[in-house]
């Protein structure tokens, strides 16, 4: 087994595609390499002409993405670094948004920082009983680093947006519901698996093909609003990753955290 397939598992069944983060012993951190690891996943997969949909989710049951891998992007410190590590992650998001079927998040446990971004790239989030999801990156004195307030805005508009990442709160899965950020909350004790496979099931019965054209104009109607704050974004995240402030309180979160070394929210 590959490195790359340690990082991300996948597996096919009756037509939809499962991916999972495989980090749980890092509370599944995107580290560079896991988000090229999805990235190569989510290319291969667009051109598998059977699938009705996909499944990512995370291992484990503590989290769906804790974030960025911020032990490891911590030796990014110029400008250039940040927008490097800003495309990076992006073109992973980009991939997963492309994807010409159904992504449906599933979220095993808490999506965090660049996790929340992660899930905000699908089409869909559907959600433990214990789950939480949290735009909380303004915790690190940062912006979103990943492109993922693009889909955020999109989804919620500007104002309860800005207030969502302003306030940099983890939610709980009901209360993230009734703002719009997950799709479907499993009731007490409710496997998630049985959850998705009752939303997915609507695609499955449906012509592989005929799921590719609905998925077709959901991607025209999304792929203006994702480019069209793509600068701005990426230039906000340079901005305030170069800051001393974030390095201040990510000296902090990093220090709180030795020896165990689960990702941040970058």
């Amino acid at each position: 087994m590959s490195s790359a397939e340690r990082l991300v598992l996948t597996d096919v069944n009756d037509g939809v595609l499962y991916v999972t983060i495989n980090r749980a012993e890092k509370r599944n951190a995107l580290s560079r390499a896991t988000l090229a690891a999805l990235r190569e996943t989510f290319a291969g997969a667009a051109h598998d002409v059977t699938l009705h949909a996909v499944v990512l989710t995370g291992a484990g049951e503590r989290s769906f993405a804790a974030g960025g891998d911020l032990r490891e992007f911590d030796a990014l410190r110029s400008e250039a670094d940040a927008r490097a590590l800003f495309d990076h992650a992006a073109a992973t998001l980009d991939a997963i948004r492309a994807m010409p079927v159904p992504v449906i998040a599933a979220l095993n446990g808490t999506a965090l920082g660049g996790g929340a971004e992660l899930a905000m790239a699908c089409d869909y989030r559907l959600a433990a009983a214990h789950a939480a999801i949290g735009f909380v990156q303004a915790t690190l004195a940062i912006t979103t680093g990943f492109s993922g307030a693009a889909d955020l805005f999109a989804l919620l508009g500007t104002s309860r947006a800005m207030r969502v990442m302003a306030a940099a709160q983890a939610l709980e899965p009901r209360e993230a519901c009734a703002l719009g950020l997950i799709d479907e909350v499993c009731d007490e004790a409710q496997p998630l698996g049985e959850r998705v496979a009752r939303f997915v099931a609507p695609f499955v019965e449906r012509p592989p093909h005929v799921v590719r054209a609905i998925k077709q104009l959901a991607n025209a109607h999304r792929r203006a609003a994702v480019q069209a704050m793509r600068d701005a974004e990426r230039d906000a995240f340079a901005a305030t990753w170069t800051a001393p402030e974030h390095w201040a309180l990510a000296q902090k979160f990093l220090d709180r955290r030795r020896p165990e070394a689960p990702g941040a929210s970058a």
